[in-house]
């Protein structure tokens, strides 16, 4: 069954016919909310909000572990990532949709594996390639059958957040080879990873990072660029389901 992890403002799945809300709870303590499984588009689908119903949990405080965890327990087959991002390479401007090949994680002290030795032996998995080259084909499709155009490939920078970046660390990430830079998308793919769900990253732009164009980044910009943008992710997600 898909699974769809909703980021910045998609707290909520338009048209999602609600079947069951599973509960929070898992061994590794509360998931954001309880997984909400339902149906679109006549398939069945399971829906989690990352930051919570309503939005609040910053990405540093997301349980990404007891998250994941809740899908797998609700039968996820597969997990489709939104994730809100700021555009690094110049020609990602916002609006623009990618899925990303590649991924640097910058963040610090964020619960990262289930093989701590605690909760499960300790075990080391090959992560060269992090988002499952079939999912991304098959979002790269969907897209196509949606008319939305989407770009093909991408290295997703994740930082630790809740502040934007200063732009000598965006200039720093773009040496790097980051094309894109966001909150979110660690540890969540490696834990997908770790559970043996394919995963893969449908990356919406909604800002210029910092120092890549020279104006202020604000929140009423980025809230503009959510809103038109999020019905294009939404298109894309039927489309897939279709």
């Amino acid at each position: 069954m898909l699974a769809i992890i909703g980021g910045t403002g998609l707290a909520e799945m338009e048209g999602l016919e609600i079947i069951r809300r599973h509960g929070a709870e898992t061994p590794l303590g509360a998931a954001s909310c309880g997984v909400i499984e339902g149906v679109l588009n006549g398939h069945e689908v399971l829906f989690l909000p990352r930051h919570g119903q309503p939005h609040k949990l910053p990405p540093h405080r997301v349980n990404y572990r007891a998250n994941l965890w809740a899908l797998k327990q609700a039968g996820a087959s597969r997990i489709v990532g939104i994730n809100a991002v700021g555009g690094i390479d110049p020609e990602l401007v916002p609006g623009a949709l990618v899925v990303p090949d590649q991924v640097i994680d910058y963040t610090i002290g964020r619960e990262s594996t289930y093989f701590d030795g605690r909760f499960k032996p300790l075990a080391h998995i090959d992560f060269s390639w992090p988002y499952d080259a079939e999912s991304r084909q098959t979002l790269l499709m969907a897209a196509q059958q949606a008319g939305e155009a989407m770009v093909d490939g991408g290295v997703y920078g994740c930082t630790q957040g809740p502040r934007l970046e200063t732009a000598a660390e965006i200039a720093r990430m773009a040496r790097d080879g980051c094309s894109l830079v966001g909150m979110t998308g660690m540890p969540e793919a490696v834990l997908a990873r770790e559970l043996e769900i394919p995963y893969a990253c449908l990356a919406l732009v909604v800002n210029p990072a910092a120092g890549v164009v020279d104006t202020e980044i604000t929140m009423a910009e980025i809230e503009a660029v959510l809103e038109s943008g999020l019905e294009r992710v939404k298109k894309v997600i039927r489309a897939l389901l279709g």
